[in-house]
Formats: C-alpha cells, structure tokens, sequence
C-alpha cells in the first residue's frame, strides 16, 4: 500500500498558500505523463471520518469491524463503476452502507445534539453539470444522501434545510425510521459525558465520523457526496461544512471531486473542497497555455491537496479529505493521527487504511 500520511503535512514552513505550490511546476513540468493519464478507466475513494485514531486504542475487534465496513462501502460503489455505471450512482451505492452502519457519524449511529436529538446533513454535487444539492437540520431521514440528491434532480434550490426538507422528504416518498433507530448507546453516552464534565466537543468527537465518497466513471465523469450528524452536542441548529457545497463537497469534471470530514467550521473558512478543485483548475490552465506540458501531472494533485490540509491547521482545525482527478488519481490528504478510507482504481487498486503510517 501506497504510503498516505499526513507527514508533510508536519513539515512547517513548507505548505503555505497556493503561491507555493505554484513554485514547484518548474519541477514537476518536467515529469512524463503517467499511463493512468492516458487511460482514466474509473477509480472511487471513501471516508468514514479523520481524527485521533491510534492503534494502542483500537482493539484487534474495533480494527477489524471498520476495516470491514469500509471495504463493504468500497465494494459497494466499485461495483457500480466497474459495471459501467455513473459516478453519481457509486458515490451514493458507497455512502448508503456507512449511514446504515453505527461504526460512523452519519445516518444511523449519528452523535446527539445537545438536546439529544439527532440532525443530519448531506450534500452530493455532479461533475459533468456541477448540479448540486443538499439537506441540513433533517431528522428520521435513513439516507439523507439521497435525500440530498432528490432535493438536486427534483427541486429548484441547491439547500433545503430542517422543517421544509423534511416535508419535501414526505412529497418524494424518502425512506423514513423512527428516532430510536439511529440512536446509539455511545453517542448517547459522549453526550452525557460532554455534559457531566463541561466538556468541548472536540474533547468528545476525538474522531470526526463523517462519510464521504468521490469517483470517476468510465465516462470520464466525476461526482461525490457527504453525509454526517455533525458534532456531539451542538446547538442553536448548528451547520457544519458537510452540507455546504464548496466546502465540504465539490465536483467539477475539469480538476476534481472532493470530500471533506473534520471540523467543520474551519473546513467553511477555508473553502476547502472548491479550493483545491479551483486550484487544480488553474493549475491545468497553466498546461494548457504552456502547450501541454504535465504541469499537473503524477502527484500535483498530492500537492496542492496537502496545501490546502496545511492551510486548515495553521487556522487550528483538523481533519481530512478524499480526493479523485480526471486522470483517475484516487487521493487522501488529512492532518490527524489517522483516517478511516478507501480507494479502488480500474487499474487494480483495492485497499482499505485507517492510521496514518498506512
């Protein structure tokens, strides 16, 4: 397995704004073209969520059961590309199984606000049209990934949120469970912690369980999609980057598709998933007017991701994202301790990781 931490992340002075990333073309102007570049094929990253993940604290079980469970996502959502299907289709085939699973922050097994309720959001956005949509403050919803697709494909707005999209759910017959359904009895417990103790929520969500997924079709299309409860004991119908496009979701068949997991108000200021798809962009502008040389060639992308990443901590946030290119890169960047994350590639990857020197 590729070596994907988040070391350089750790090499301050280094990652700094776009400028510097735009310093090292020179260098990498002069790599060849990789063979994957030549031939996309189709390729699908996931997330179950970044944060401190340290082996000492896993047991052999808990190892094992999310290692499990991330390939059952994987599997899920490269089917559907390797039988020729739209990256829309695998990014939410992958998403479902992780929002029906309490081992993650979404869907069933999402944490608990502070009035022990459970909200959840979502977002999905299409690379080939850049349609988007996304749900906010939904409760009872089983997928609201789904939802958020209903609310792109069959509504006029790109957001809905709470009481209304709720309602539109009932118009468009989501699939509904009662509240006893998603709860759990540690997240139940994390809240009474967070509040016996007067504790923040990032003492309590010391892993951000937010699931995501990105791919890229045969058809040289790319999509992804983000779904999440949020963080222990929030309030004041608090919103996180998940459900924010730009933020926490962004596909645009020109650069790449972009999920993110952490926390989520820092995720918001710095734009992170438009970000790096943005950059990515003028990076290929870059090869274009310079007659096609690979500026963005084999690990540009690492580059500019890891840039971005660098950028959230020096704010003092943390967390990850996944990442897949044109080119069928299939990528992660995070600055934790570890990540839950998958990846899968026509050109025979298959891989499931969880710490940060995997």
């Amino acid at each position: 397995m590729d070596k994907m931490s988040c070391y350089p992340l750790r090499m301050r002075g280094f990652f700094t704004p776009f400028a510097r990333a735009l310093a090292v073309l020179s260098v990498i102007v002069a790599l060849p073209a990789t063979a994957q570049e030549d031939q996309a094929g189709w390729s699908i990253a996931i997330h179950g969520g970044a944060g401190t993940i340290a082996r000492e604290d896993m047991t052999e079980e808990q190892d094992a059961a999310y290692r499990a469970a991330l390939q059952n996502a994987l599997d899920a959502g490269a089917k559907v590309l390797r039988e020729g299907g739209s990256a829309m289709d695998a990014i939410q085939a992958a998403i479902e199984p992780m929002e029906d699973d309490p081992l993650f922050n979404a869907g069933r097994g999402a944490v608990l606000t502070w009035d022990g309720e459970i909200e959840l959001d979502a977002s999905i956005m299409d690379g080939r049209t850049r349609d988007a949509g996304a749900v906010a403050g939904v409760t009872g919803i089983r997928h609201p990934i789904a939802l958020a697709r209903k609310v792109m494909s069959d509504s006029p707005h790109v957001m809905l949120s709470g009481k209304g999209a709720e309602a539109f759910a009932t118009e468009h017959d989501a699939e509904l469970m009662p509240p006893e359904w998603f709860e759990t009895e540690r997240r139940r417990e994390s809240l009474e912690r967070m509040k016996a103790e007067q504790l923040s929520a990032i003492d309590v969500d010391v892993k951000f369980g937010t699931v995501g997924a990105v791919a890229l079709d045969s058809q040289g299309n790319l999509a992804a999609g983000t779904s999440t409860g949020g963080m222990t004991g929030k309030r004041w119908g608090r919103i996180g980057d998940a459900p924010i496009i730009g933020a926490g979701t962004y596909a645009d068949n020109r650069s790449c598709a972009v999920s993110a997991t952490g926390w989520g108000e820092y995720f918001i200021r710095v734009g992170v998933a438009k970000t790096i798809c943005e950059r990515l962009l003028v990076a290929r502008s870059f090869e274009t007017a310079n007659n096609g040389m690979p500026a963005t060639g084999s690990g540009f992308a690492q580059i500019l991701s890891d840039s971005v990443m660098e950028d959230v901590r020096v704010l003092g946030g943390d967390g990850g994202v996944i990442l897949v290119t044109p080119s069928g890169e299939a990528l992660y960047s995070f600055n934790t301790s570890g990540m839950y994350r998958g990846r899968a590639t026509s050109q025979g990857v298959n891989e499931v990781a969880i710490y940060s020197d995997e």
